[in-house]
């Protein structure tokens, strides 16, 4: 399920093919990649 924020159709769609790709389902896929964004930042505030 798409989180109720706005998200373009082409970001959305690549999440879905990530999903796809990876064996998960929508809900799975968008806390993979939520959680891989919010790691990234947080190792960008450090340096």
């Amino acid at each position: 399920m798409r989180p109720n924020i706005d998200i373009s159709h082409t970001l959305g769609g690549r999440v879905k093919d990530y999903a796809e790709a990876n064996d998960l389902d929508l809900s799975e896929a968008y806390a993979d990649v939520l959680e891989a964004g919010l790691e990234a930042l947080e190792t960008q505030d450090q340096q």
